[in-house]
């Protein structure tokens, strides 16, 4: 039996090969000495789940992967009656495989105007069929992808942003994942021994992804990369290599580090870290940050880039690996060792003359071939790929927008990182297509959307990021982005072939617009009088500082709604729920949807949306109260998304990131293209997953919000706010 089989072999032998797969990967790991590097501490971009890694005893791994091979051959028989008794309740599937892309951020007006190159997609349509594919409210990744694999709204899935509050601290929190340590016991009967720390890794997202439901009704499934599915859920009949706020190995949701004898270039950096380093005979000595070790020091791991001039070449060696490579060169990913763990990394040398050295490192992220934690299920799928494939990058968000931000590489390093990604999704993606000939495969791209978000700039010569800066250099990119794209999709429809029994879908999440102007609402609730500063200050820090939360009455932050400071809710709420506080949130609507900018006079919020008007799940309560659907070109500021109050309500966004999708969801509809056509004309993200649980004879849970777009429409749409006069509306 092949190793490179792993899905076509029977359940029994397939459990073996995983257990050997584990075996390899703990055979060859070995720990290093840690070293101390100074530099200046981490300012994040998103508030990371902490550290908290449970490192595993080889012995205890191994042992582990022998009984569960051991056990799986032990009730095999069970399970396959249980196979065949499970079966019995299933209605008969319509087709055998169902294959979903993701392309993130794939917008439809964009495939619109590079329509001339994308001949795949259009040949897509001509078989099955192409929509715009509504998305979700919010429209911002993590709710949509969230409905998109449990089939509801964000009041029934607990998704609203990437961070939502502590109500008992103001504090933000991750809104999909908790990650915490509790002290590790051995129960002696008698007695209690202390056995350290272990980590203890909680999913947010509520309801259930549907492939779960498949898994109970014996469809096999291979998931990659969906966002919002880590820490990964256990489900039977299938593998999933978990997505979006998948931490790296500091604990972060993405830290990079930056290397360099540049004094302008050193200080305190947004999503990274920045270390001085001294040059010596053409090299540099210094150590990667990684986690915290048991003295909740940062353990440190030493490497070293040593220049060779005369052939343009550096000699770079971390731990016992040396590569070498020109200036502007990714390395491959190396392995980072420290003490019990390893992660790895990729580093570039940006720099190497007389004037400057500067060398950028990726964050350090989990190494798949041997985990720190769980990122797959079952925790050996990572291992596998990573055997079979080569290492790969697992950050949830992998792509390093802020050293673009931070201007710590340059958008040549960036698209070169992309398309490193990608590249290794694709070698994902046609493995599960090999493996898997009946069941549901689904691949998530993040390039189309991270590409979008740091070039979006170059298709409006105007925007306030370009001033002073050429545009004609990086014009071309996301139209080549769009082409690249069409070309994926086309490889997939040769491998899929004319197959009557495939379903092909290939959808996005939302769309994208410019981003132009920020908007900061914590400063506009301040000069309305609904957020008070202590001592009569007219600015507040980060994480909401100054706020005087005894007379606040709403306040935001993340990127998607305003919460109001209610009794009962918050610790210090003063808005009493029902008629006080609706009046409240119709006061703040009415006011902010008059809102202009006085640099263009222009309305900046196309709606504000009541969210006990459009969701009624059991978890809308503790979400926004208000969800800000923003015109096309703007969207809350840097400052109001990480709870800031600034001087200002309106400014001018001049970072790289200058495209973006968190504005009203109507302006920013994903895309749908199949191979089959379908029997509604305005399909939603939440339509999916009851399309695929039909398609393979499995009865829809009374609970989704979508309906089946392949078969019988019955099902009633999710309720959508309509669109109001005069307002811009996406083609």
């Amino acid at each position: 039996m092949k190793y490179s089989r792993l899905h076509a072999v029977p359940t029994v032998q397939r459990g073996l090969l995983l257990g050997f797969s584990m075996l390899l990967a703990t055979a060859g790991s070995s720990a290093a000495e840690a070293a101390s590097p100074s530099g200046t501490d981490a300012v994040f971009a998103y508030i990371g789940p902490g550290a908290g890694f449970a490192v595993a005893g080889s012995f205890l791994v191994l042992l582990g992967t022998f009984l569960m091979a051991f056990g799986i051959i032990l009730i095999w028989p069970l399970k396959a009656v249980f196979k065949l008794a499970t079966r019995r309740g299933r209605g008969k599937a319509k087709v055998k495989r169902v294959v979903v892309i993701g392309l993130d951020g794939f917008d439809p007006q964009l495939a619109e105007r590079y329509a001339d190159r994308m001949p795949n997609l259009a040949r897509l349509r001509s078989q099955g069929c192409h929509y715009p594919l509504g998305t979700s409210i919010p429209s911002i990744s993590p709710v949509a992808w969230s409905t998109f694999a449990t089939g509801v709204d964000a009041s029934r899935h607990n998704i609203y942003d990437f961070l939502t509050r502590d109500p008992c601290s103001y504090m933000p929190v991750l809104s999909s994942t908790d990650t915490s340590t509790v002290p590790r016991n051995i129960n002696l009967g008698f007695a209690k021994v202390p056995f350290g720390q272990r980590a203890v890794y909680k999913v947010l997202q509520k309801s259930q992804p549907f492939w779960k439901l498949l898994g109970a009704n014996q469809v096999w499934s291979s998931i990659i990369r969906v966002p919002i599915t880590f820490p990964p859920q256990k489900f039977k009949n299938g593998t999933l290599l978990s997505g979006m706020c998948v931490p790296d190995l500091q604990g972060t949701q993405g830290s990079f580090s930056f290397y360099t004898n540049d004094e302008s270039k050193l200080g305190a950096a947004t999503g990274g870290q920045r270390f001085r380093v001294v040059v010596r005979d053409d090299a540099v000595e210094s150590n990667l940050k990684g986690p915290p070790g048991p003295d909740k020091i940062s353990m440190k791991s030493p490497f070293r880039v040593a220049m060779d001039r005369a052939t343009g070449k550096a000699a770079i060696t971390v731990g016992d690996e040396t590569v070498h490579v020109g200036i502007g060169e990714y390395t491959p990913w190396m392995e980072v060792p420290f003490t019990g763990v390893k992660g790895i990394a990729r580093l570039r040398i940006q720099r190497w003359d007389d004037e400057a050295v500067s060398i950028y490192v990726t964050p350090i992220n989990i190494d798949p071939e041997s985990p720190a934690m769980p990122i797959s299920h079952p925790f050996v799928y990572s291992i596998y790929l990573a055997k079979m494939l080569g290492k790969y990058a697992t950050l949830g968000l992998a792509e390093d927008t802020w050293a673009l931000n931070e201007r710590v590489i340059d958008e040549a390093a960036f698209l070169d990182q992309a398309y490193l990604i990608m590249d290794e999704r694709k070698k994902q993606l046609w493995d599960v297509l090999e493996k898997t000939k009946k069941g549901f495969v689904t691949v998530v791209f993040d390039t189309t959307d991270r590409v979008s978000h740091m070039f979006y700039r170059y298709l409006e010569p105007d925007h306030p990021a370009n001033e002073g800066k050429d545009t004609e250099e990086f014009k071309n990119v996301i139209p080549e982005l769009y082409g690249n794209a069409d070309k994926l999709i086309g490889e997939v429809m040769e491998k899929v072939g004319d197959d009557p029994d495939t379903v092909l879908m290939v959808i996005s999440d939302h769309g994208f617009c410019s981003f132009q102007r920020g908007v900061n609402l914590n400063s506009w609730l301040r000069d309305e009088g609904y957020l008070v500063l202590k001592d009569g200050a007219e600015t507040s820090g980060d994480w909401f500082e100054k706020v005087d939360w005894e007379k606040t009455r709403a306040f935001t932050l993340g990127l998607t709604g305003i919460f109001i400071n209610r009794k009962g809710r918050e610790r210090l709420g003063m808005v009493e729920k029902g008629p006080q506080m609706d009046a409240l949130c119709a006061e703040i609507k009415g006011k902010l949807e008059a809102l202009l900018d006085p640099k263009t006079g222009e309305n900046a919020i196309n709606e504000i949306f009541l969210t006990q008007e459009i969701h009624n799940g059991p978890y809308a309560d503790m979400a926004p109260e208000l969800l800000v659907g923003y015109h096309r070109g703007f969207r809350h500021s840097w400052d109001c998304a990480v709870g800031a109050v600034s001087k200002d309500v309106f400014t001018d966004n001049t970072k790289s990131w200058s495209g973006d999708h968190c504005i009203d969801p109507r302006l920013v509809p994903g895309v749908f293209w199949s191979n089959r056509s379908i029997q509604l004309d305005d399909p939603n993200l939440s339509d999916i997953a009851p399309s695929v649980l039909d398609l393979f004879g499995v009865e829809i849970p009374g609970y989704m919000k979508g309906r089946p777009l392949f078969g019988s429409n019955e099902r009633s749409a999710s309720p959508v706010p309509k669109t109001p006069a005069g307002s811009k509306t996406a083609s």
